[in-house]
Parts: C-alpha cells; sequence; structure tokens
C-alpha cells in the first residue's frame, strides 16, 4: 500500500474518526460469556434444522431484543420479523457405506471416512448403487478458457469417476497461470465437483493433500461424512453427480500403482497445459448406499439499527451462528462438534457491535447484523440471502465479515481472508493506522480463504465485502506465538470436537480488534461513499453494473 494512498485516505476519514473518537469499549467477559454458551454441549454443535438451532435463533433474538435492536427479517403481516426463512435441501447417508477397488482380479474393501469420505448423494436420488466404474484422472479437472487452459481435452466422462488433484496447478511450483501460491475458484473443491457435474461424470473423488487442502484429513472426514445441506435447486442433478468423495493421498497412490502408473509421475504432469487426461487401466470403483434426501427450512437472524438520514442505505456486519453439530466421535468419544472459535467467536463479536450501535448515537446509514445459517455447509445462508436480499444488494455500501476470530489476547496486525483489492480494504488499512495496527496480507492464499466465508456471497455479486481476521503478531509472544497457535487450531480443533470454550481465554485482543470494525462500519455508516472493487477486480464490473442506483 502506497503511502501517498494512506494518507489521503486518512485525511479522508480524519473527520470521521474525530467525530468518533468515542469508540464504545467492548467488554471481554460479555464475549466470553456468548461463546461459552453458544458453544456449550446443550446447543449440540449449533446444526441447521436442529434442537441446537432452534436454542441458537432464540438466544440470538434475545440478544438483539435485549441490547434494542429492531426485527430485521422477512415481512409477514407488514411487519419484519427477526429470521429469513431459508429452504435447504437435507441429505444423510443411512445405513452401511460399502465401498471397494477393483484391479484386475484383486478386490479390497474400503471404509468411510479412512481411504475415502463420501457425501451424502445430493442429486434427488435415495439410492446410489455404482458398480466396477472406471477411473480416469483429469489432473486439476481445470477448465479456464481465459488462461487458454484445458485439463479434458476433449475426455468423455460419462459413465466414469474422476479423480481430480485440489488446488490449482502451480500450487506447488510456486508460479504460473494461476496466481502461485494463491488459490483461485478453480482450486477449491466445490468448483471441482460442479465441474464435473456439468461434464456428466459419474462422480469425482478428490485427491486429499495437508498442504494444498489447507487442512487435515480429519477435517475432510468429519466435513464430509455428515448431514449434507444445499439450497433447493430445480435441477439438482446438473450441479451433483451421483458419487461426491474425496480421498487418501496414499490410497490414490496405491490405485495408481495398481493401474501401472506413478501417482507423483503423473500430478507433475498435471502441473503443465499439455496435461492429457489418463485412464486407469484395470481399474474400478463400485458403491453402494442409501440416501434420505427431504427439503427442511433453517434460518438466518437478522436485527437493524435504522439510519437517521439515509435508511435506505446499508452497511451490513455478518458472521455464521452455525457449525457442524452431532458428528462421528473423537478419540475420547466426543460426538458434539461445538464451534466455539468457529464461529462462536464472529457471532459474539456480532452481538456486541450490535449493542454498541444500539446504544450509541444513531447512524446516518441503516446499519444491519446477520447471523447466517450453513455456512458450513457451503456457505448456503448467506447464498440465499444473497439471492433474496432483506436490503438491495445495490444499496448495500459494504459487507464486514467475522469469522473465526482469535480468543486470546491483543496483535499488533490483522488479516483478511483472500488478497482482493477494494476500497473498503484502503478504509480498514487507514482506520488501523490510526491505531498503531498494521495489515498483514493473507498469510495463505493459497488455502482459499477468500472463497471460504460468507462475504464471498456478497462479493461475487458485486457488493464490497471483506472477512476479518485475527492478527499473528502478538503483543505477548511475537509472530511466533501466533503462529503457533493458528497451526495448533488448524490441526488440532478446527472442525473437530475439541474446538470448545477454554476459560484460559481473554478475549482482550477480539474486544480490540471489534473497536476496530466498530469504526470502520461507523465511518462508512456516517458517510456519503460509496466504496467499490479495485479497477482489475473481476467483480468491478458488476458492482458497476447498479451505479444508477446509488445516486
Amino acid at each position: 500500500m502506497k503511502k501517498t494512498i494512506i494518507a489521503t485516505l486518512l485525511a479522508a476519514f480524519g473527520a470521521l474518526s474525530t467525530a468518533h473518537a468515542d469508540t464504545p469499549q467492548f467488554d471481554p467477559q460479555r464475549l466470553s460469556q456468548h461463546v461459552k454458551v453458544l458453544a456449550s454441549d446443550a446447543f449440540e454443535g449449533r446444526g441447521p434444522n436442529t434442537a441446537g438451532e432452534t436454542k441458537t435463533v432464540n438466544y440470538l433474538v434475545e440478544q438483539f431484543k435485549a441490547a434494542g435492536l429492531q426485527p430485521g427479517g422477512d415481512v409477514v403481516n407488514g411487519q419484519r420479523g427477526w429470521t429469513q426463512a431459508v429452504p435447504l435441501g437435507r441429505f444423510e447417508i443411512k445405513g452401511p457405506v460399502t465401498v471397494s477397488v477393483t484391479a484386475g482380479k484383486d478386490k479390497q474393501a474400503w471404509t468411510q471416512g479412512q481411504q475415502i469420505a463420501i457425501r451424502a448423494a445430493m442429486n434427488g436420488k435415495k439410492l446410489v448403487d455404482v458398480k466396477n466404474v472406471p477411473l480416469v484422472f483429469v489432473g486439476y479437472g481445470v477448465t479456464a478458457p481465459e488462461r487458454k487452459w484445458d485439463d479434458f481435452k476433449g475426455q468423455d466422462l460419462k459413465g466414469k469417476l474422476a479423480v481430480v488433484l485440489i488446488n490449482d496447478p502451480d500450487f506447488e511450483t510456486g508460479s504460473g497461470d494461476f496466481g502461485g501460491k494463491a488459490m483461485t475458484y478453480y482450486g477449491r473443491w466445490t468448483y471441482k465437483f460442479e465441474e464435473l457435474a456439468r461434464r456428466g461424470a459419474v462422480g469425482t473423488l478428490i485427491v486429499h493433500e495437508t498442504a494444498p487442502a489447507s487442512y487435515g484429513w480429519a477435517t475432510v472426514k468429519n466435513s464430509n461424512t455428515n448431514v449434507m445441506y444445499d439450497i433447493v435447486r430445480k435441477e439438482p442433478a446438473k450441479s451433483h453427480a451421483p458419487v461426491e468423495a474425496w480421498i487418501q493421498r496414499d490410497a490414490a497412490a496405491d490405485l495408481f500403482k495398481r493401474a501401472g502408473l506413478d501417482f507423483d509421475a503423473a500430478k507433475k504432469a498435471a502441473q503443465g497445459r499439455d496435461f492429457q487426461p489418463v485412464a486407469l487401466k484395470g481399474v474400478t470403483l463400485s458403491a453402494r448406499y442409501a440416501v434420505d434426501a427431504q427439503v427442511i427450512k433453517s434460518q438466518n437472524v437478522a436485527a437493524l439499527v435504522k439510519g437517521s438520514a439515509r435508511p435506505d442505505e446499508f452497511v451490513m456486519y455478518s458472521g455464521h451462528w452455525d457449525h457442524l453439530g452431532i458428528g462421528e466421535p473423537d478419540a475420547k468419544g466426543d460426538r458434539i462438534y461445538n464451534g466455539a472459535v468457529d464461529n462462536g467467536t464472529g457471532i459474539a463479536a456480532l452481538l456486541e457491535i450490535a449493542r454498541a450501535y444500539a446504544k450509541g448515537p444513531a447512524p446516518q446509514r441503516s446499519v444491519a447484523f446477520l447471523a447466517v445459517t450453513a455456512e458450513e455447509k457451503g456457505l448456503l445462508g448467506s447464498e440465499y440471502y444473497a439471492a433474496n436480499p432483506l436490503y438491495p444488494l445495490a444499496k448495500t455500501v459494504g459487507v464486514i465479515n467475522m469469522d473465526a476470530l482469535s480468543p486470546g489476547g491483543p496483535a499488533r496486525d490483522y488479516t483478511i481472508s483472500g488478497s482482493a483489492k477494494l476500497d473498503l480494504l484502503d478504509q480498514l488499512v487507514a482506520r488501523a493506522k490510526a491505531r498503531n495496527q498494521t495489515y498483514t496480507p493473507d498469510p495463505t492464499p493459497e488455502a482459499g480463504h477468500f472463497f471460504r466465508s460468507d462475504h464471498f456471497s456478497f462479493a461475487k455479486r458485486g457488493v464490497p465485502a471483506i472477512s476479518f481476521g485475527s492478527g499473528e503478531d502478538w503483543v505477548t509472544g511475537g509472530g511466533a506465538a501466533g503462529k503457533a497457535y493458528e497451526e495448533g487450531y488448524t490441526k488440532d480443533r478446527y472442525h473437530q470436537p475439541a474446538d470448545e470454550w477454554s476459560a484460559d481465554w481473554t478475549f482482550t485482543g477480539l474486544a480490540s480488534d471489534m473497536e476496530l470494525l466498530y469504526g470502520l462500519g461507523r465511518d462508512l455508516a456516517d458517510s456519503g461513499t460509496w466504496p467499490n472493487w479495485g479497477s482489475d477486480s473481476e467483480f468491478r464490473a458488476i458492482r458497476d453494473q447498479s451505479a444508477a442506483e446509488r445516486k
């Protein structure tokens, strides 16, 4: 970031910063109490369409009411309620999962959660029964015309299973057509499942490797063998093949060996534009499992502080209230995925920032607070909201999302998910600089965090949006301590039952960061500016299409 840009932004927002020098102080104990309640076993991991959802929604509504906010949800009989109904498809494997791979006369059984993690089919079928389906390796599974890249080369995948690598072709080399280490949307597992469904494959087997996935097998297993959800689709088979699964790297290497191939050599070939799909000759997979498919309704929770001058313009804070619910037990037998950090911390911050706005002077623009469902199922709550907005997206100034923040002490820095260029980030940088806090770019852009939080549902529709991340340069312990915490959390707690509230958490860092986020939102709410994306952003043109609505 150039010093001249920072200086200009500081000058532009200096008056507002001075006007709101009395930024509220946030109580770490209140934050701790919110997380303690939401992540308690009584809330059963906050799974959508469970008793845990009912308790969570009731708690959020009670807190918003007590803070003095107005309901901001669906309009019923001329009055807004506190929730937005979100219809979802719910898909659960019922009974045993039988999987086997065959090479010649050699047949080997695989176990769900060990060599393979199969998702419940979301194509509307009640039974998946595939027999001796041939396998084809399609590299990274990318079709990118703008990069002149095609991993398929005309390969017909009907009646076949595609074996595909996670992340982008240049992840390991660090340079190339896909941004080096930074993940593009082509690297996301969601893209790969959808692309192979579009091509008519029987299914997709994504090869899991910890580094390019950015998480371990435990996360893959826990995220894919539980109940699955999707938005309700008119033609689900166009988005979901019958078989959607991940396989362990060693299991994949064994399949390649059985086909007379070397996995590492095939992987290296896939990193080049000239890659050709490779059939795993003589190797087939069979699978059979029943699927219970239902349509259920979950809830987003929405609260509002109305603007005093321009109430039809909206600044939004968001976070997801859901986690993984009850699932497979860990080594200790614990089956409740409490989700204390992910995302009890973000919801606690949302509630307390909302309280501060309700107790403070009225903002000129309206400020909305959105707690969304089913983020863990694929950003479904925010996706539904963005497709069916309660407040016009063209009049939404910006979205500040909070997801899995640090419950420890303060940091000298902060980050955002991904490396997008937008005015909203520039304004955050300017705000933070006045507090002697520095911006650290996403330390792991290869993990594709930009596509993994709810702000993406807004971003892809043009709304300026960021997802705030806690810093790693801790005041106590420095960068080494912050990095150790982050690595330990990802390895031992992320998407695991161990993500539980701890009495040792001080929440002082989160309380400090909330002052920054409150200040950013307040600057937006009390100004007449409309931040936009950078001139070279893929989201700029979408935002510009609605420019006339903001005049």
